[in-house]
């Protein structure tokens, strides 16, 4: 842990100030390095990625929640069993131009049960860039998150797939590090993040806190008084020799002082108000590391019912679903308060899924068991279209997710798109989803891989 916090200090605060120089300037690091060996291809990179490419944040959890029993997709099949709380009832939600049925929560605030007394937890704006994305992990073991997180073998090297996004994203990004930081993990080694074969260590929002204000070494009272200074420096060598594109670089790129003013009482506000390691605490890590450009990538953990094998009545799924869709409308909110919604793209990445009906005790709503058939994935940014993606197909030991079609993302048995590579698939779009040419992320996967582009899950990115 000490190391984890010395690199991220090391970064921001380290030899040079390298990190907060490139904070102060909205620069990147390796830019303030050496400003002549930046390439024109680099440069443009980080000049598009203001307008397409997404920082993402991973809501992981081991347990295998039933995220996937109570969303769009699952409600048009009358037999798939459903926890029967006035706080989840079904009601309707529309993604686009059709019309689904969902648990309750799923909806905007302003629309309440039937006796009003609950309401929706997503707000519209929220739902109108989300993707329900269905897939199998094939995986029934708590202990096999991190497999799934590298597809189940299907990337190359054994990288983690968030990790793979992470790689392409840091240099347009122009983030300090490229590694991803756990925030959520708490030391749970199934929910920790690899990069290049490396483990990395958690750090809890609350040290975040720690590290980075209320010491004589706070990064964020530095920032002001740099700014202009680097500025002047760069703008002095680009005066003597610098490239049509490197003087755009600057022009678009550098911060002004009401920027850097803003920004400073924007992240104390934000890292002030961590008061816990809870999912709110995590969401407001996540928006200041982004905002600080420390990484692309950032993991956290919001429950949805946890290992519910005895579930009397399916409570702890109905009651979770209730907090864990408010936790995913807190993240959004998090990254607004810091003006980043447009530039981060959530995510959910979990083990395995629940069953939706074919045995004993799921029928009687007395529990749910470890089910690698059929998962979804909860996709939400800028660059997202909502959609329901794939779906469920009946079979004689209950439903399971369905293959897809690629041209318009509808279950269809026979798509194009098997179903036990709808996992890489739904991995392939949301690399597109994040600014990454899917051609860029074809080295990502094993030449096995399989899994297609979904474009019905994107907007205007392909």
């Amino acid at each position: 842990m000490l190391k984890r916090r010395d690199a991220l200090l090391g970064g921001l605060a380290g030899s040079g100030y390298l990190g907060l120089r490139a904070l102060a300037t909205g620069l990147p690091a390796w830019f303030l390095v050496n400003p002549r060996r930046a390439n024109a291809q680099t440069l443009q990179c980080m000049i598009d990625a203001k307008d397409k490419t997404q920082f993402l944040v991973v809501s992981t959890s081991f347990n295998g929640d039933p995220v996937n029993c109570n969303c769009p997709g699952t409600y048009e099949n009358t037999d798939a069993i459903h926890p029967q709380q006035t706080e989840v009832e079904q009601t309707a939600v529309m993604l686009g131009s059709k019309s689904y049925g969902a648990a309750l929560p799923w909806a905007d605030p302003a629309v309440t049960s039937k006796d009003g007394s609950a309401k929706g937890q997503l707000k519209a704006a929220t739902l109108a860039r989300t993707s329900f994305f269905h897939h199998m992990t094939l995986s029934t073991t708590h202990g096999d998150q991190p497999k799934v997180m590298k597809l189940q073998g299907a990337t190359t090297g054994g990288e983690m797939m968030i990790s793979a996004y992470a790689k392409h994203l840091a240099p347009c990004l122009g983030t300090i590090q490229a590694e991803p930081v756990a925030l959520g993990a708490h030391g749970n080694a199934a929910e920790l993040v690899s990069y290049g074969g490396r483990t990395l260590p958690s750090i809890s929002p609350t040290q975040l806190k720690t590290l980075l204000t209320g010491s004589k070494n706070d990064a964020l009272v530095k920032l002001r008084a740099m700014r202009d200074m680097e500025l002047d420096k760069l703008n002095t060598l680009a005066k003597q020799d610098a490239t049509s594109v490197q003087a755009q670089f600057l022009d678009a790129l550098a911060n002004s002082q009401t920027q850097v003013r803003a920004l400073a009482d924007a992240l104390s506000t934000t890292l002030n108000a961590i008061t816990a390691d809870d999912v709110k605490g995590q969401a407001l890590a996540a928006a200041a590391l982004f905002s600080a450009k420390v990484t692309p990538v950032a993991t956290i953990h919001i429950g949805f019912g946890g290992d519910n094998h005895s579930d009397q009545n399916l409570q702890a799924e109905a009651d979770q679903h209730v907090s864990g869709i408010a936790a995913i409308q807190t993240v959004m909110d998090a990254m607004a308060s810091l003006n980043i919604a447009d530039s981060v793209t959530f995510a959910t990445m979990n083990v395995f899924g629940r069953n939706l009906n074919g045995i004993s005790k799921v029928t009687s709503r007395a529990g749910r068991d470890h089910y690698g058939n059929h998962n979804v994935g909860v996709l939400i940014g800028k660059n997202i279209a909502p959609s329901v993606i794939g779906g469920i197909s009946a079979t004689s030991s209950g439903y399971v997710a369905s293959d897809i079609k690629s041209a318009d993302g509808t279950a269809a048995s026979g798509g194009d798109i098997p179903a036990s590579q709808t996992m890489v698939s739904m991995a392939r779009t949301l690399g597109v989803a994040l600014g990454i040419p899917s051609s860029a992320l074809d080295a990502d996967f094993t030449s096995s891989a399989g899994g297609k582009v979904v474009p019905a899950a994107l907007n205007g990115v392909s």
